[in-house]
């Protein structure tokens, strides 16, 4: 599921609320808390999308094609996609 922008800012606003409710966390500027948790959000997705990219390329050299939306590809891209996510410790 891609995470889309009001997405960003509706799950940044829940945690940010969350940790205030739980006493985990006190702001003393809320704005700020809830840009940072932002930029946290907005990074995984850059870095999610970099490892699809990565992915999607390394299928495509691969000897024998194999055809994008296929069993055999989805199995690829899955075991690739959580290898490099693995291997970058996200």
């Amino acid at each position: 599921m891609r995470l889309t922008e009001d997405r960003i800012s509706h799950l940044s606003r829940q945690v940010i609320d969350r940790l205030y409710k739980d006493d985990l966390a006190d702001f003393t500027d809320e704005g700020m808390a809830l840009r940072e948790a932002k930029g946290a959000f907005q990074a995984y997705v850059r870095a999610e999308d970099e490892v699809d990219s990565f992915v999607r390329q390394k299928i495509g050299r691969l000897s024998r094609r194999v055809p994008e939306g296929g069993r055999e590809w989805e199995i690829l891209y899955r075991k690739y996609f959580e290898e490099e996510f693995k291997r970058r410790k996200l």
